[in-house]
Parts: structure tokens; sequence; C-alpha cells
């Protein structure tokens, strides 16, 4: 193999692994806004979760997918690595607060 064979081929190896992680990425962002909001219906079901308590935290998983909208849009529909961080960061906090609020002593 030549050495422009060789470039070549590391090359489209290194962009269908950029392809798989960007979809992975999503892919994840995704299957955490959904698990965050199974957690939250099940918090209402369960009466864990007082009615203000779930008006605000839905008020605030809107917003972080109101920004990732925005991150997109900049981006031509992907998110950049320091976007999926922001993300993540965002999502964690979100989870904290959705576990905090689900074992606290109110209930609805």
């Amino acid at each position: 193999m030549t050495f422009s064979k060789f470039a070549f081929a590391a090359l489209l190896a290194g962009s269908a692994l950029m392809v798989a992680q960007s979809a992975t990425a999503s892919t994840t962002i995704n299957q955490r806004k959904e698990n965050q909001q199974d957690r939250i219906a099940q918090g209402v079901h369960s009466g864990q979760l007082t009615a203000g308590e779930t008006a605000r935290l839905e008020r605030q998983e809107r917003g972080i997918n109101r920004e990732e909208r925005g991150m997109r849009a900049q981006d031509n529909g992907r998110l950049t690595r320091q976007d999926r961080r922001t993300l993540n960061h965002q999502q964690n906090q979100e989870s904290r607060r959705i576990y905090r609020d689900k074992h606290n002593n109110h209930v609805g």
C-alpha cells in the first residue's frame, strides 16, 4: 500500500469514528432526557413529587431542551464537544434536583 492510499484509509477510518461518536453522543443525551422524564413521571405517580416540584423540574427540563436546540441551530444540527459537555453538566444538575426532590419529606 502506498503512502497516499494509507493516508486516505486512515482519514476514512477517522471520519467514520467521528460520525459514530457524534451519533453515540446524541443518543446518550436523548436517552438521559428520556430517563429523567421517566424518573419525574415515576415520582408523580408514587407521590414523591409535589405539584410545585414537578412544575419546576419540567420547566428546567424545557430550558435544557431549548438550549440544546439553540446549540444545534448554531452548528448545522450538530453538537460540538463543548456543547455536549455543557449539556451533560446541566443534565447532571437536573438529575441531582430530581433525586433531592423525590427524597425530601414533601409528598404530592
